[in-house]
């Protein structure tokens, strides 16, 4: 696999045949998680596809010119002419090989395939997630000599992997970057023992039999499951939301706020994710407009005089998104008035959308017993309403969701987990 610059991009890309090319940037766990599958899907295409990387924060001039507006980006070309989809964000393998499959012959297709072998792998333990819960786990579980696979979809670490900044984790005098929280999290459980297999697909969970199945050919089996799949980001489900996912929408501002240098934006929502993360913009942005949807923030009231005190920060309460759409280099989002009823256009260069999240269950959701909300219900040992079936951190039916309930979760199920195993 090669890396190259604007320079090349003519000679490498358009006239290089077959070609996909990964915009990806520093500091960007999107970008981490799809690495290796990238490279694993190199190896197996790369006879007939060219794969390349390319330094999107160096290369910024050329990254617009295409369209690309998030990190990571992959661009698909069949001699010289962009062809399929621009795939964004949260990349799954499956994807990517769709895209890679439409460009070459179905002969061709059929033989790399047959080149995937099945596999069976047996541990004593699977953590489905690696965010703090998970990963506290698999640091108990290891240190109790108990074979334990991690499983993840991205890297480890979680939300905490793009937050920009954890200022009440015990232990830590000073506000702690949270890539680098995460990073030491699972460098500590990687080392004491447990196995990774992170960056992967999960392509079916059967909590009956205790197995998984990950990016379609790898069946993993165990005598206990810990569910620790985390939350994800709200949609808002308005017109041009889909479309504009990592194309002027953005969900991350870790990833993408050092993209809106001296740039306008706006961000939808009112909690402690949109009021935290609004302030961690403005040290990029010229200007943000805030749109809540209520008269007042839900933030906690330190996090909002921090807010209020910023002049970049202007705030619009009673409003709600209409739907967003891009004109050139702008998005242009319509809000409504909930009071008036009328309707008004924000242009901006960005949006960054922070309205709560809901539980990752869609793969098991009708097997387990439920809160009102859609999260698990758990035992004070995190067991669920399935026999070896455990679930910590954000995902279960609890009160508050922090870094440090997570962590408590983890410890707990772990365990009871050893208990029952010795």
């Amino acid at each position: 696999m090669k890396e190259i610059s604007t320079n090349e991009f003519e000679q490498e890309v358009l006239n290089g045949g077959k070609v996909v090319l990964d915009f990806y940037s520093t500091e960007c766990p999107p970008c981490e998680a799809v690495a290796p599958k990238f490279e694993g899907l190199a190896t197996l295409y790369g006879n007939d596809i060219k794969f390349l990387k390319i330094f999107r924060q160096n290369n910024r001039e050329l990254a617009e010119q295409l369209g690309v507006k998030s990190s990571p980006t992959l661009l698909f070309f069949d001699n010289g002419k962009q062809v399929g989809n621009m795939l964004s964000g949260g990349i799954k393998r499956s994807d990517i090989i769709h895209q890679l499959d439409n460009i070459l012959p179905v002969e061709r297709v059929n033989e790399i395939k047959s080149q995937i072998k099945p596999s069976v792998s047996e541990y004593d333990v699977i953590i489905l997630g690696a965010g703090p819960g998970g990963l506290t786990a698999g640091l108990y579980l290891c240190q109790s000599k108990i074979n334990t696979v991690l499983v993840d979809i991205a890297l480890p670490g979680g939300q905490v992997s793009t937050t920009h900044e954890v200022s009440n984790y015990p232990g830590f005098i000073d506000p702690q970057p949270g890539y680098m929280l995460s990073h030491n999290m699972s460098e500590q459980t990687k080392l004491c023992g447990t196995v990774y297999k992170v960056a992967v697909d999960v392509t079916k969970v059967n909590l009956e039999k205790k197995e998984i199945i990950i990016d379609e050919f790898e069946t993993i089996k165990a005598k206990k499951i810990i569910i620790a799949t985390g939350t994800s980001p709200n949609l808002m489900g308005i017109s041009g939301e889909k479309e504009l996912k990592g194309k002027g929408i953005s969900y991350c501002a870790t990833c993408d706020a050092k993209y809106y240098g001296d740039k306008e934006v706006v961000v939808i929502g009112g909690g402690n994710s949109a009021v935290e993360e609004a302030d961690f913009i403005s040290k990029f942005a010229s200007k943000i407009t805030m749109v809540h949807q209520f008269d007042a923030f839900t933030a906690n009231k330190q996090a909002q005089e921090k807010l209020f005190a910023n002049p970049k920060i202007n705030i619009l309460f009673e409003y709600e998104p209409r739907s967003f759409v891009r004109e050139g280099n702008k998005m242009i989002t319509e809000v409504e008035n909930l009071k008036t009823k009328e309707n008004i256009k924000l242009t901006s260069d960005g949006v960054f959308v922070f309205i709560g999240m809901k539980p990752n269950i869609e793969l098991f959701k009708d097997k387990l017993e439920l809160d009102n909300w859609g999260y698990i219900k758990t035992n004070e040992d995190m067991l669920t309403s399935l026999p070896d079936i455990y679930a910590v951190g954000d995902v279960i039916s609890k009160k508050y969701r922090q870094i440090t309930t997570a962590v408590s979760d983890g410890t707990i199920a772990a365990i009871a987990i050893a208990k029952a195993l010795d």
